[in-house]
């Protein structure tokens, strides 16, 4: 069997942690908003049961910032974004939709306020940067936009707490749940967030610093290893199981939030302004025909590269598997499917074809876990 690698160019960018991590065993890449992530260091479930159990250091500088930075700056954000941050506050972090004029899902992100005139927009994989720079041409807005030079670094799992306290005192323990603050290593101030791609917990390190990034990534190797430290990535495996969705694999712009279960990020009450908000309030009216679901099949193998029909008993398309994988926890596949109503309740059966053979399942509720 032939292997193939990935050509490295400046559209297609490593991190700074590139050298690092291919010395630490990383078997697989995909691409992140033109850059190097890494999808595997050897076996997936492997890596899913370490991550359960202690602590890894993943490279996920592909998610990108998008700095957006001046007067009109609060206007612009929430211009982009369905969810109200009239009331957000300094040294928090929102898990916000931004859409298009027809209520279409262009990106999913976590928005930081910095400040009420800076504000970092941490993107899943979409060009959400000329976005928002069409938006602010077009609106005149007194604004700056760039891709500042942070490299995210993110230290996950149910011992990173302790990792993390080992290296900067106590006080980081005290960051609550999407809270972040500037913690200080060797002299170099870093923002940390609690936050991460993985359910069970841990850190994000926004590294602006790199020659201080690059320290910090060797010595949590270094005095992590009482806690079996290991290099990692986002795992499919917990991610499915925790229902964290991937824009671009289990949603994208044919897609609104309401489909995609984001109704409490929606604020269609408030007196903000954002873009396909009256679209929002037509697509709410007239009720979603099919939403985003979980799907358990009696099957132990599958790879999912599209998308996968699922259908009925008569043969009938019902939805469409977006991703999926085997679960240790479930013995079996599961995955998350856009369901057709009204066939989205909880037990209806679907049948679906892998490698040529037919299998039985069913749909569930998210999260799996």
């Amino acid at each position: 069997m032939k292997t193939f690698s990935i050509a490295k160019s400046r559209r297609l960018r490593s991190t700074p942690y590139t050298s690092r991590i291919e010395k630490q065993g990383v078997t697989a890449y995909s691409t992140y908003n033109h850059m190097l992530l890494p999808a595997a260091f050897g076996s997936i479930e492997d890596s899913y049961h370490h991550l359960k159990k202690n602590v890894q250091v993943w490279d996920v500088a592909g998610e990108r910032q998008v700095e957006i930075t001046g007067n009109d700056s609060a206007k612009l954000v929430q211009l982009m974004t369905c969810r109200d941050l009239s009331k957000s506050k300094d040294g928090r972090c929102y898990y916000c939709p931004i859409i298009d004029d027809k209520g279409g899902l262009i990106n999913d992100p976590v928005v930081l306020r910095l400040s009420n005139n800076r504000w970092w927009i941490s993107i899943a994989d979409s060009d959400v940067i000329l976005f928002a720079k069409g938006l602010a041409i077009g609106n005149k807005f007194d604004v700056q936009i760039l891709e500042p030079d942070v490299n995210i670094m993110a230290v996950q799992g149910p011992k990173s707490f302790k990792l993390m306290e080992k290296v900067f005192g106590e006080e980081i323990t005290k960051l609550k749940f999407f809270g972040f603050d500037y913690f200080d290593f060797k002299g170099t101030k870093h923002l940390i967030a609690q936050s991460g791609w993985s359910k069970q917990g841990g850190y994000e390190i926004y590294v602006e610093n790199t020659n201080s990034g690059l320290e910090l990534y060797d010595y949590l190797f270094e005095i992590g290893k009482e806690f079996d430290i290991k290099p990692g990535c986002p795992n499919l495996i917990e991610r499915i199981e925790s229902a964290l969705l991937s824009y671009g694999n289990d949603m994208d712009n044919n897609d609104n939030p309401f489909e995609c279960g984001f109704d409490k990020f929606v604020n269609l009450d408030s007196d903000v302004v954002f873009l396909g908000k009256e679209n929002l309030k037509k697509i709410k009216s007239e009720g979603i025909k099919r939403r985003l679901m979980g799907v358990q099949i009696d099957s132990k193998e599958i790879n999912v590269s599209g998308s996968i029909d699922l259908k009925d008993e008569n043969n009938i398309k019902i939805g469409e598997l977006r991703s999926g994988c085997y679960s240790p926890h479930f013995g079996k596949v599961i995955g998350i499917a856009m369901i057709k109503k009204p066939f989205w309740e909880v037990s209806q059966t679907v049948k679906i074809e892998i490698n040529k053979q037919t299998f039985d399942g069913k749909v569930c509720d998210l999260p799996f876990i």
